[in-house]
């Protein structure tokens, strides 16, 4: 019989390689990377059993062996990142994009928002919009807006089983967003490449975000320019699918003529000045940065 897992220490089972192996491979995933000792001391098992289970997992191709521990492999259409090592990347290109998004939003209107960090500051700039109905699969997101939220705002949450980066997924959260029907759907996205589109590292993500495209009129995507060429295992879907993307102006030349090409609307937010430019129709307009939140006229 193989070592027991340490988690719970009032409910000791025998631990299978493949449980010990399957836990390493989450939390690479959520993380980036995991240490031996932290995994020693989190599945009560020895430091020659931790070096073999990560031994198994280099050779399978799912992590990358390091001194000490190990990394996801870079690049890898697997890593999913949780919500909170997210919300420390691009910070201020995304607060940028969330406000640029919040200038579509239309009092009185019924939109949805997808999971995702750069979504969830969206969210944080609509607690002040009055009259609107929000569906979402995101439990941050819910709770930001039922927190500090109106009470003329009515909050949709999915339900579903929830994934590293706090998206509700899975058959129940398709069921409840298919009967729904939004004005708008403001999404963000693992990745985005000209040929494979708006992909995801979560195959039942994936689902649950085409059911949430199907459900509005609209679809918006928010994706900081680091999103361009990074390909997730799962297609949600395709650049041409898109109304809109925001994104910020370190976007490289050719992906602009490539998104422009695709999609009925481009806007570039200038982390530098604030300025977004926006291509639309072949034409590019440069126009002020919008206020963060709605103000009344």
């Amino acid at each position: 019989m193989e070592e027991t897992l340490g988690v719970d220490a009032g409910a000791r089972r025998p631990a299978l390689a493949r449980q010990r192996q399957n836990l390493i491979l989450e939390r690479v995933r959520e993380q980036g990377a995991v240490r031996v000792a932290d995994l020693v001391r989190a599945l009560g098992v020895s430091d020659m059993t931790i070096r073999r289970d990560l031994e198994v997992l280099h050779d399978r191709g799912l992590i990358e062996k390091v001194h000490g521990g190990a990394t996801a492999i870079e690049g890898s259409a697997l890593f999913e990142p949780g919500f909170m090592v997210k919300s420390t990347l691009m910070q201020a290109e995304k607060t940028l994009i969330a406000a640029s998004a919040a200038g579509l939003v239309t009092p009185g209107t019924a939109i949805a928002l997808s999971a995702g960090t750069t979504t969830f500051e969206l969210a944080r700039r609509l607690t002040d919009v009055p009259g609107l109905t929000v569906l979402t699969n995101s439990v941050p997101v819910a709770d930001v807006l039922h927190r500090d939220g109106r009470t003329d705002q009515t909050i949709i949450l999915s339900g579903g089983v929830r994934t590293p980066s706090d998206a509700l997924v899975g058959p129940f959260a398709v069921e409840i967003i298919r009967s729904l029907h939004v004005d708008s759907v403001f999404m963000g996205s693992h990745g985005m490449d000209h040929r494979s589109g708006f992909t995801t590292p979560n195959i039942l993500e994936a689902e649950t975000n085409r059911a949430l495209i199907e459900a509005g009129r609209r679809l918006i995507v928010l994706a900081d320019h680091t999103k361009w060429g990074v390909i997730g295992i799962s297609s949600v879907a395709r650049l041409e699918d898109a109304d809109t993307i925001i994104t910020d102006s370190g976007l490289d030349t050719a992906a602009r003529g490539q998104i422009a090409s695709s999609v009925r609307r481009l806007m570039l937010v200038d982390c530098a000045t604030g300025e977004v430019q926006t291509i639309e129709g072949g034409e590019d307009n440069s126009t002020p940065a919008p206020q963060i939140g709605w103000q009344a006229s």
